[in-house]
């Protein structure tokens, strides 16, 4: 019952918001968003489904390939594909092996984001835990953060790289509490709660322009099941009882009349049967050494995000090697090459995908692809992913719209994910360009 409650809260005093001139934007990303979570009654999502009833409520848009997180918050806040805005994939390109290196930092960003925007006009600008923010120029920074040696405890590099410095230890003093490890775990549900909290006490307490919160506990409740199941009922739930406090906070606050919040998300997600590994191939063939490390030998590897695998040559310029993968693929039997389809590199180019690659394998529903070297090359799978080529209605994400310049469809959901920051930039009258390189 506690969502409901919060509902009603939330919503007493906020609805009667109207067009009119957006001083604060909260932009919150659920991870996995998926826009029956708000159109279905199914989903114990009160609050996100009385928003859009009252708001702007898309029913799909498309995202980017791949439909990944780094990419896809990237785009959210640059508006423009991974092509553009430098980060391919949630990792760098390994061919010696995965270290376990995210792209975290800003600095791999080479468009300007709404972040820049908002600091070139003198707005204070916030942000919780949202992908490839480290370094970010955001005056209130709590960026998604952690250490090798120990990533399920996030604490240290969090405060680490919080700004100004001791931010972190602020927020566990006014919002949280002392958090203990499992507080911050990417694993557990208690991190949607306790960054939500957070958002929450830096908007009430600092009035930024922008806040920008990234929510990552559907995500994972997905990867586990799939599309359905109790888990991910209980982490929608969190997630909208999340949104319920942040609409209780600004309803509570003198910034209620001229605040908007949206709510979005990366990528939708698909149930997955089996599992494809293109790099035994390349194994196989001698392309590709099984074993990882310093001396790894290589002419080709496919960098494999989920529902997709992208291929990348030592030597751009190796034909041999280039038809030989093309060979190799072509000689698999049909009941394989049912599983994808070729995405050619003009295709990759006016989807704005990775132009260092040759070309992708895009995944059909329910076929999840692996970096496995070893193994069978075609397995049974469970559980969830993402990663696929954006054009059917399972990998959409969501958009909801609500409050200052959301009321009477004076700004309706944006079809695609490259329509959100300039939306954003629209409602604060912010100068940007998306596209523009960073300086």
């Amino acid at each position: 019952m506690r969502p409901v409650i919060l509902f009603v809260l939330a919503m007493h005093g906020v609805s009667a918001l109207s067009a009119q001139q957006v001083k604060h934007i909260i932009l919150v990303s659920i991870d996995g968003f998926r826009p029956d979570f708000y159109l279905d009654e199914k989903w114990p999502a009160p609050n996100l489904q009385y928003l859009a009833k009252h708001g702007a409520g898309s029913e799909g848009v498309n995202g980017v390939f791949p439909s990944v997180t780094y990419p896809s918050h990237t785009t959210i806040i640059s508006g423009v594909p991974p092509a553009t805005h430098g980060v391919f994939y949630n990792t760098p390109v390994e061919p010696l092996g995965a270290t376990g290196l995210w792209n975290s930092d800003y600095k791999v960003i080479t468009s300007e984001t709404i972040w820049d925007a908002a600091k070139r006009a003198g707005m204070t600008t916030a942000s919780v835990s949202w992908p490839v923010s480290i370094g970010a120029p955001v005056d209130y920074n709590i960026p998604e953060a952690f250490i090798l040696e120990n990533p399920l405890d996030r604490r240290i590099p969090t405060s680490k790289f919080s700004t100004p410095a001791g931010l972190f230890e602020e927020v566990q003093q006014k919002a949280t509490g002392e958090m203990q490890a499992i507080d911050l775990n990417i694993n557990h549900s208690k991190i949607d709660e306790n960054l939500g909290r957070i958002a929450a006490y830096l908007f009430k307490t600092y009035r930024p322009a922008l806040t920008t919160l990234h929510l990552p506990g559907v995500d994972h409740a997905q990867h586990s099941e799939g599309r359905e199941g109790d888990h991910v009922k209980f982490a929608i739930a969190n997630a909208d009882r999340v949104i319920g406090s942040l609409l209780e906070t600004i309803n509570l606050s003198d910034m209620k009349d001229s605040t908007a919040i949206i709510i979005t998300g990366d990528h939708g997600f698909v149930t997955v049967k089996k599992r494809f590994s293109p790099n035994i191939l390349l194994a196989n063939a001698g392309l590709l050494d099984e074993k990882p490390g310093p001396g790894r030998k290589w002419k080709a590897m496919f960098q494999a995000t989920g529902g997709s695998a992208f291929l990348r040559l030592k030597d751009s310029t190796d034909k041999q090697t280039l038809n030989k993968v093309r060979a190799l693929l072509n000689n698999l039997p049909d009941s394989i090459r049912s599983m994808y389809r070729v995405v050619e590199k003009a295709e990759l180019k006016k989807i704005g995908a990775d132009p260092y690659a040759e070309f992708a394998l895009a995944a059909k529903n329910n076929i999840s692809m692996n970096a496995a070297t070893t193994g069978d090359l075609v397995a049974n799978a469970k559980g969830g992913t993402h990663g696929y080529f954006p054009d059917f209605q399972e990998i959409r994400t969501g958009f909801v719209g609500y409050g200052a310049g959301f009321s009477n469809g004076a700004n309706p959901a944006p079809k695609n994910l490259t329509d959100i920051a300039p939306l954003v930039a629209k409602l604060l009258n912010l100068n940007f360009s998306a596209g523009k390189l960073r300086k």
